[in-house]
Protein backbone atom coordinates (compact mmCIF):
# COMPACT_ATOMS: atom_id res chain seq x y z
CA UNK A 1 0.00 0.00 0.00
CA UNK A 2 1.54 3.35 -0.98
CA UNK A 3 1.82 6.38 1.32
CA UNK A 4 -1.04 8.30 -0.31
CA UNK A 5 -3.57 5.47 0.07
CA UNK A 6 -2.41 4.63 3.57
CA UNK A 7 -2.67 8.25 4.70
CA UNK A 8 -6.17 8.53 3.23
CA UNK A 9 -7.33 5.63 5.37
CA UNK A 10 -5.57 6.72 8.55
CA UNK A 11 -5.72 10.36 9.55
CA UNK A 12 -2.35 11.73 10.63
CA UNK A 13 -2.28 12.89 14.25
CA UNK A 14 -0.71 16.36 14.53
CA UNK A 15 0.61 15.50 17.99
CA UNK A 16 2.59 12.64 16.42
CA UNK A 17 4.00 15.15 13.93
CA UNK A 18 5.17 17.29 16.84
CA UNK A 19 7.06 14.30 18.23
CA UNK A 20 8.57 13.72 14.78
CA UNK A 21 9.89 17.30 14.70
CA UNK A 22 11.48 17.06 18.13
CA UNK A 23 13.24 13.78 17.29
CA UNK A 24 14.46 15.29 14.02
CA UNK A 25 15.88 18.26 15.92
CA UNK A 26 17.33 16.40 18.92
CA UNK A 27 18.45 13.40 16.79
CA UNK A 28 17.75 11.09 19.72
CA UNK A 29 14.52 9.88 21.28
CA UNK A 30 15.88 10.61 24.76
CA UNK A 31 16.75 14.19 23.77
CA UNK A 32 13.29 14.69 22.29
CA UNK A 33 11.75 13.21 25.44
CA UNK A 34 13.52 15.78 27.62
CA UNK A 35 12.35 18.65 25.42
CA UNK A 36 8.77 17.36 25.39
CA UNK A 37 8.65 16.45 29.08
CA UNK A 38 7.76 12.80 28.46
CA UNK A 39 9.57 9.46 28.70
CA UNK A 40 11.52 7.66 25.99
CA UNK A 41 8.87 5.00 25.37
CA UNK A 42 6.24 7.66 24.67
CA UNK A 43 8.44 9.22 22.00
CA UNK A 44 9.14 5.85 20.37
CA UNK A 45 5.45 4.94 20.42
CA UNK A 46 4.46 8.25 18.80
CA UNK A 47 7.05 7.89 16.04
CA UNK A 48 5.88 4.35 15.30
CA UNK A 49 2.27 5.57 15.15
CA UNK A 50 3.18 8.31 12.67
CA UNK A 51 5.18 5.91 10.51
CA UNK A 52 2.23 3.52 10.47
CA UNK A 53 -0.16 6.34 9.51
CA UNK A 54 2.09 7.41 6.65
CA UNK A 55 3.15 3.92 5.63
CA UNK A 56 6.77 5.07 5.57
CA UNK A 57 9.93 4.69 7.64
CA UNK A 58 10.95 8.17 8.86
CA UNK A 59 14.05 7.31 10.92
CA UNK A 60 16.76 4.72 10.91
CA UNK A 61 18.18 3.97 14.35
CA UNK A 62 21.95 3.97 14.79
CA UNK A 63 23.95 3.49 17.98
CA UNK A 64 26.61 5.86 16.69
CA UNK A 65 24.38 8.56 15.19
CA UNK A 66 21.06 8.21 17.05
CA UNK A 67 17.91 8.67 14.97
CA UNK A 68 18.88 9.38 11.35
CA UNK A 69 16.18 10.67 9.02
CA UNK A 70 15.40 8.59 5.97
CA UNK A 71 14.69 10.13 2.57
CA UNK A 72 10.99 10.05 3.46
CA UNK A 73 11.70 11.82 6.75
CA UNK A 74 13.67 14.53 4.97
CA UNK A 75 10.78 15.05 2.58
CA UNK A 76 8.36 15.40 5.47
CA UNK A 77 10.27 17.77 7.73
CA UNK A 78 9.85 21.00 5.77
CA UNK A 79 6.09 20.38 5.51
CA UNK A 80 5.92 19.57 9.23
CA UNK A 81 7.77 22.78 10.15
CA UNK A 82 5.45 24.80 7.95
CA UNK A 83 2.44 23.22 9.66
CA UNK A 84 3.99 23.96 13.06
CA UNK A 85 4.51 27.63 12.22
CA UNK A 86 1.00 27.96 10.82
CA UNK A 87 -0.48 26.38 13.92
CA UNK A 88 1.52 28.62 16.25
CA UNK A 89 0.48 31.70 14.27
CA UNK A 90 -3.15 30.62 14.45
CA UNK A 91 -2.88 30.16 18.22
CA UNK A 92 -1.46 33.66 18.53
CA UNK A 93 -4.41 35.08 16.63
CA UNK A 94 -7.00 33.51 18.95
CA UNK A 95 -5.03 33.50 22.20
CA UNK A 96 -7.17 36.17 23.79
CA UNK A 97 -4.20 38.36 24.75
CA UNK A 98 -3.54 41.82 23.34
CA UNK A 99 -2.75 41.42 19.63
CA UNK A 100 -1.94 37.75 20.24
CA UNK A 101 1.34 38.63 21.96
CA UNK A 102 1.87 35.47 23.97
CA UNK A 103 4.05 32.40 23.97
CA UNK A 104 7.64 31.33 24.43
CA UNK A 105 10.84 31.85 22.44
CA UNK A 106 14.58 31.28 22.69
CA UNK A 107 17.38 33.64 21.71
CA UNK A 108 20.78 32.11 20.99
CA UNK A 109 23.66 34.61 21.10
CA UNK A 110 27.34 35.01 21.74
CA UNK A 111 28.45 34.71 25.33
CA UNK A 112 29.31 38.26 26.37
CA UNK A 113 26.62 39.98 24.28
CA UNK A 114 24.00 37.55 25.52
CA UNK A 115 25.01 37.87 29.17
CA UNK A 116 25.72 41.59 29.37
CA UNK A 117 23.37 43.12 26.81
CA UNK A 118 20.58 40.84 25.55
CA UNK A 119 19.57 39.45 28.94
CA UNK A 120 19.60 42.90 30.51
CA UNK A 121 17.49 44.42 27.76
CA UNK A 122 15.03 41.51 27.71
CA UNK A 123 14.51 41.80 31.47
CA UNK A 124 12.81 45.10 30.67
CA UNK A 125 10.92 43.64 27.71
CA UNK A 126 9.13 40.94 29.72
CA UNK A 127 7.80 43.53 32.17
CA UNK A 128 5.87 45.15 29.33
CA UNK A 129 4.81 41.86 27.71
CA UNK A 130 3.87 39.57 30.61
CA UNK A 131 2.42 36.83 28.37
CA UNK A 132 5.75 36.22 26.57
CA UNK A 133 8.49 34.14 28.16
CA UNK A 134 12.08 34.13 26.89
CA UNK A 135 15.07 31.82 27.21
CA UNK A 136 18.48 33.44 26.60
CA UNK A 137 21.24 31.08 25.46
CA UNK A 138 24.58 32.96 25.74
CA UNK A 139 27.02 30.33 24.51
CA UNK A 140 30.55 30.46 23.00
CA UNK A 141 29.46 28.60 19.87
CA UNK A 142 26.86 28.79 17.11
CA UNK A 143 23.30 27.66 17.79
CA UNK A 144 21.53 25.50 15.22
CA UNK A 145 18.25 27.05 14.08
CA UNK A 146 17.40 24.11 11.83
CA UNK A 147 17.28 21.93 14.95
CA UNK A 148 15.33 24.66 16.75
CA UNK A 149 17.96 25.05 19.46
CA UNK A 150 16.79 28.68 19.32
CA UNK A 151 14.16 30.74 17.50
CA UNK A 152 16.34 33.82 17.01
CA UNK A 153 20.12 33.71 16.57
CA UNK A 154 22.59 36.56 17.07
CA UNK A 155 26.03 35.74 15.68
CA UNK A 156 29.28 37.28 14.47
CA UNK A 157 28.84 36.06 10.91
CA UNK A 158 25.96 36.36 8.47
CA UNK A 159 24.59 32.91 7.54
CA UNK A 160 25.75 31.91 4.08
CA UNK A 161 22.61 29.97 3.21
CA UNK A 162 19.24 28.92 4.53
CA UNK A 163 15.63 30.16 4.54
CA UNK A 164 16.29 32.96 7.03
CA UNK A 165 15.13 36.49 7.70
CA UNK A 166 18.49 38.13 8.36
CA UNK A 167 19.61 41.66 9.25
CA UNK A 168 22.70 43.40 10.57
CA UNK A 169 21.87 44.10 14.19
CA UNK A 170 24.75 46.45 15.05
CA UNK A 171 28.45 47.20 14.97
CA UNK A 172 30.52 47.02 18.14
CA UNK A 173 34.10 47.77 19.12
CA UNK A 174 36.76 45.98 21.09
CA UNK A 175 39.70 47.69 22.77
CA UNK A 176 42.69 46.78 24.88
CA UNK A 177 42.11 46.81 28.65
CA UNK A 178 44.15 46.47 31.84
CA UNK A 179 43.73 47.28 35.51
CA UNK A 180 45.35 50.46 36.91
CA UNK A 181 47.47 48.21 39.14
CA UNK A 182 48.77 46.27 36.16
CA UNK A 183 49.79 49.50 34.42
CA UNK A 184 51.52 50.72 37.58
CA UNK A 185 53.45 47.47 38.07
CA UNK A 186 54.67 46.99 34.48
CA UNK A 187 56.75 48.96 31.97
CA UNK A 188 54.90 51.96 30.53
CA UNK A 189 52.88 51.53 27.33
CA UNK A 190 53.12 54.54 25.08
CA UNK A 191 52.77 52.85 21.68
CA UNK A 192 51.89 49.47 20.21
CA UNK A 193 55.60 48.63 19.99
CA UNK A 194 55.74 48.59 23.79
CA UNK A 195 53.20 45.73 23.93
CA UNK A 196 55.68 43.08 22.76
CA UNK A 197 56.95 42.52 26.29
CA UNK A 198 53.51 42.36 27.94
CA UNK A 199 51.44 39.21 28.59
CA UNK A 200 47.94 38.80 27.16
CA UNK A 201 44.95 36.60 27.87
CA UNK A 202 43.20 35.58 24.66
CA UNK A 203 41.31 32.83 22.81
CA UNK A 204 42.35 29.22 22.26
CA UNK A 205 42.90 29.59 18.53
CA UNK A 206 42.03 26.10 17.33
CA UNK A 207 38.82 26.09 19.42
CA UNK A 208 37.52 29.57 18.55
CA UNK A 209 34.06 29.17 17.03
CA UNK A 210 34.60 32.05 14.58
CA UNK A 211 37.68 33.36 12.79
CA UNK A 212 36.44 36.86 13.66
CA UNK A 213 37.57 36.24 17.24
CA UNK A 214 41.22 35.80 16.27
CA UNK A 215 42.13 39.47 16.26
CA UNK A 216 45.12 39.46 18.62
CA UNK A 217 47.64 38.14 16.09
CA UNK A 218 46.29 40.47 13.41
CA UNK A 219 46.63 43.52 15.63
CA UNK A 220 49.78 42.54 17.49
CA UNK A 221 51.79 39.83 15.67
CA UNK A 222 53.88 37.83 18.08
CA UNK A 223 51.90 38.90 21.15
CA UNK A 224 52.84 36.88 24.23
CA UNK A 225 50.00 34.78 25.67
CA UNK A 226 50.41 31.95 28.18
CA UNK A 227 46.79 32.07 29.36
CA UNK A 228 44.02 31.32 26.89
CA UNK A 229 40.31 30.57 27.17
CA UNK A 230 37.42 29.79 24.83
CA UNK A 231 35.32 32.21 26.92
CA UNK A 232 35.58 35.99 26.57
CA UNK A 233 33.93 36.34 29.98
CA UNK A 234 36.76 34.26 31.44
CA UNK A 235 39.27 36.53 29.70
CA UNK A 236 37.51 39.53 31.23
CA UNK A 237 37.79 38.07 34.72
CA UNK A 238 41.44 37.16 34.14
CA UNK A 239 42.17 40.76 33.11
CA UNK A 240 40.58 41.94 36.36
CA UNK A 241 43.24 39.98 38.28
CA UNK A 242 45.77 42.53 37.05
CA UNK A 243 48.30 40.11 35.57
CA UNK A 244 47.65 40.44 31.85
CA UNK A 245 46.16 42.62 29.11
CA UNK A 246 43.04 41.59 27.18
CA UNK A 247 41.20 42.75 24.07
CA UNK A 248 37.57 42.93 25.19
CA UNK A 249 34.24 44.26 23.87
CA UNK A 250 33.63 47.83 24.97
CA UNK A 251 30.11 46.93 26.12
CA UNK A 252 31.63 44.36 28.49
CA UNK A 253 34.73 46.09 29.83
CA UNK A 254 33.88 49.77 29.30
CA UNK A 255 31.32 50.12 32.12
CA UNK A 256 33.70 48.47 34.65
CA UNK A 257 35.69 51.16 36.55
CA UNK A 258 38.26 48.51 37.51
CA UNK A 259 39.56 48.45 33.92
CA UNK A 260 41.27 51.13 31.83
CA UNK A 261 41.55 51.45 28.07
CA UNK A 262 45.11 51.05 26.78
CA UNK A 263 46.10 52.82 23.54
CA UNK A 264 42.47 53.32 22.45
CA UNK A 265 43.54 55.23 19.35
CA UNK A 266 45.92 52.48 18.21
CA UNK A 267 44.39 49.19 19.34
CA UNK A 268 40.79 48.96 18.19
CA UNK A 269 38.69 46.32 16.42
CA UNK A 270 35.22 46.72 14.92
CA UNK A 271 32.93 43.71 14.48
CA UNK A 272 29.25 43.16 13.67
CA UNK A 273 26.38 41.20 15.14
CA UNK A 274 23.88 39.59 12.76
CA UNK A 275 20.37 38.59 13.80
CA UNK A 276 18.34 36.01 11.95
CA UNK A 277 15.45 33.59 12.30
CA UNK A 278 13.70 31.03 10.14
CA UNK A 279 11.49 32.35 7.35
CA UNK A 280 8.65 30.22 8.73
CA UNK A 281 8.73 32.16 12.01
CA UNK A 282 8.01 35.46 10.25
CA UNK A 283 4.32 34.66 10.83
CA UNK A 284 4.72 34.73 14.61
CA UNK A 285 4.09 38.13 16.16
CA UNK A 286 6.23 37.42 19.21
CA UNK A 287 9.24 36.67 16.99
CA UNK A 288 8.95 39.86 14.94
CA UNK A 289 8.16 41.88 18.07
CA UNK A 290 11.34 40.70 19.85
CA UNK A 291 13.46 41.17 16.72
CA UNK A 292 12.20 44.74 16.31
CA UNK A 293 12.76 45.40 20.02
CA UNK A 294 16.38 44.17 19.89
CA UNK A 295 17.09 46.30 16.82
CA UNK A 296 15.75 49.36 18.65
CA UNK A 297 17.81 48.52 21.76
CA UNK A 298 20.98 48.14 19.69
CA UNK A 299 20.39 51.44 17.89
CA UNK A 300 19.76 53.24 21.18
CA UNK A 301 22.96 51.79 22.65
CA UNK A 302 25.34 52.49 19.78
CA UNK A 303 27.45 54.79 22.01
CA UNK A 304 27.95 51.94 24.51
CA UNK A 305 28.59 49.33 21.82
CA UNK A 306 31.12 51.55 20.06
CA UNK A 307 33.00 52.51 23.23
CA UNK A 308 31.76 56.10 23.31
CA UNK A 309 29.73 55.69 26.51
CA UNK A 310 29.96 53.58 29.66
CA UNK A 311 26.23 53.66 30.38
CA UNK A 312 23.55 51.30 29.05
CA UNK A 313 20.29 52.88 27.90
CA UNK A 314 16.79 51.40 27.88
CA UNK A 315 13.76 51.98 25.68
CA UNK A 316 10.82 53.84 27.23
CA UNK A 317 7.69 51.88 28.07
CA UNK A 318 5.54 51.15 25.01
Amino acid sequence: MNMQNRTTQNQVNWDDMRFFLEVARARTASGAARRLGVDYTTVSRRIRALEQSLGALLFEKSRASGFVMTVEGQRLISHAESLESTLLAACEQVSGTTAGLAGHLRIGCTEAFGSCFITTQMSHFIIHYPHISVDILPVPHFVNLSRREADIAITLERPERGPYVCSRLCDYRLRLYATPQYLADHPPITSSEDLASHPFVTYVEDLAFSFKLLYLNDLLPGAHSRLRSTSVVSQYHAALEGRALAILPCFLAGPDPRLCEVLPDEVEVTRQFWMYYSEDLRKLKRITLVADYLRACAELNQPLLMGESRVMAYLPSP
